[in-house]
């Protein structure tokens, strides 16, 4: 079915006004196409990448390579999600496109935004899943991820923990997913 946006109303889950391209630390979580567990394994004796999880691990630690602007900080690849805090360490200006009646209008994704940086890890990250799996074209994400602005060091730290802590909370209750 085409796109109608009368119909589909998609609404954006990012904070109005706000310029993601500025620098700061932000949380993300990316989940595995209808929940897939296809990234790790976690039980009683532990946490381990699956072969898929340990690719999807590379293209994720890849980034600062591809985004120079960008590090990495505390992450965890759980079985059927990533969390991850990427931190934007200076500013790369969005670059406009000239529009049909040359106006200057901003086209797409702003180059070295976050949405940009999540664009990019998911379409490599599947294009390597795909290769492994033999299946070309396949979904490996969900549409869309979750971001929280991490305004200060407390929240920093809290996301740190909760990061930290996830392996163990999914332990805990594996019996019963």
């Amino acid at each position: 079915m085409p796109y109608d946006p009368h119909r589909h109303r998609r609404r954006s889950i990012r904070l109005a006004g706000h310029d993601y391209t500025q620098p700061g630390a932000y949380f993300v979580t990316i989940n595995t196409h209808a929940r897939e567990p296809l990234l790790a394994r976690i039980d009683a004796a532990g946490h381990a990448h699956t072969p898929l999880g340990a690719a999807v691990a590379r293209s994720w630690a890849a980034l600062p390579r591809h985004f120079p602007n960008i590090a990495l900080d505390a992450w965890v690849l759980m079985p059927d999600h990533l969390h991850g805090i990427v931190v934007i360490h200076s500013w790369l200006p969005a670059r406009a496109a000239e529009g049909p009646a040359g106006d200057r209008r901003p086209r797409g994704t702003a180059p070295g935004s976050l949405p940009a940086i999540i664009q990019s890890f998911k379409s490599t990250s599947a294009r390597t899943a795909n290769q492994i799996r033999r299946t070309p074209g396949a979904p490996l994400w969900q549409r869309g991820y979750y971001e929280r602005i991490l305004r200060d060091e407390r929240a920093l730290g809290l996301m740190r923990r909760y990061i930290e802590r996830n392996p163990a909370r999914w332990a805990a209750r594996a019996p019963y997913r």
